[in-house]
């Protein structure tokens, strides 16, 4: 399968990073968000993510790519669809119904989506063979992971189409279970949490946890910054999603996460989270 128009659904960091990362394989995309101004935004972090990528060296045409990106009023038929809206497991079920009775029976329905089961969107729709996990990385362009989680619906044929897919985009897939948090954030939201805890009980400060962990762990970026950069509401999301579906209290959301979040301090994109941007 060709996949030659993609309906990204969700303009926000990772489904603009979705849909620069499809345009620049040469995919003409669909961007649909329901936010005024959504996709406006969305176009203009394109613009500033291809200049950097072209300052560094990148082969590719900031023109030609942003030409095949088209706003979308609404869903639109096309061969694949990537869902990458509020980690909600109501709103992204309302998308999968929708987008059931909106896309030609052939086509593949993807979600981004961090933790939530995949079988609940699955079970939304009348294609469960069809339903996928297509579960990008934050910065999309930069990142070259792709996690793909198949249900126990998942066909052998779906999940080979979106494997090699992947490949296509210059991604590379690694193949899980549908499982909260499947692998990635089973994995590290429990360490970011931890750190939070860290903070909150004053065993040190921001600075010096992320240097701890960056140095002696050899990881690129420390775990609060790295929060900053996901989003502290998508990680309790995420954590309160793997808390209920694991039915284990060491997922439990920091007090101080929550209090960060209540407040609105969410990180890069309100401009406040655990650092100041």
């Amino acid at each position: 399968m060709r996949f030659e128009h993609v309906l990204v659904v969700g303009a926000g960091q990772m489904g603009g990073g979705i849909a620069q990362t499809f345009a620049a394989s040469g995919r003409r995309v669909s961007l649909h968000d329901p936010y005024p101004g959504a996709t406006e935004r969305a176009r203009a972090t394109m613009e500033k993510s291809l200049t950097r990528l072209a300052e560094k060296g990148a082969d590719l045409d900031a023109a030609a790519v942003l030409g095949r990106i088209e706003p979308a009023g609404d869903l639109v038929p096309a061969d694949l669809m990537v869902e990458a809206a509020v980690e909600d497991a109501e709103v992204k079920k309302d998308i999968f119904r929708r987008a059931d009775a909106t896309l030609p029976p052939e086509a593949i329905l993807a979600s981004n989506t961090s933790s939530i089961p995949i079988a609940t969107l699955a079970a939304e729709t009348s294609r469960r063979d069809k339903v996928i996990g297509m579960h990008f990385f934050n910065p999309v362009p930069v990142m070259t992971l792709v996690e793909v989680v198949r249900t126990p619906q998942t066909s052998d044929e779906t999940a080979a189409a979106v494997v090699e897919l992947a490949r296509e985009l210059g991604k590379t897939p690694a193949e899980a279970n549908d499982f909260p948090g499947f692998v990635s954030n089973r994995i590290l939201m429990p360490y970011i949490n931890e750190a939070v805890w860290a903070l909150h009980e004053g065993v040190a400060e921001p600075e010096a946890i992320d240097t701890i962990a960056k140095l002696g762990f050899n990881h690129p970026m420390g775990p609060l910054a790295l929060a900053d950069l996901i989003g502290l509401d998508t990680c309790v999301a995420i954590l309160e999603v793997l808390e209920a579906g694991l039915g284990d209290a060491r997922y439990s959301p920091c007090p101080l996460l929550r209090e960060h979040v209540d407040a609105g301090r969410l990180g890069r994109k309100s401009g406040q989270g655990f650092y100041s941007y």
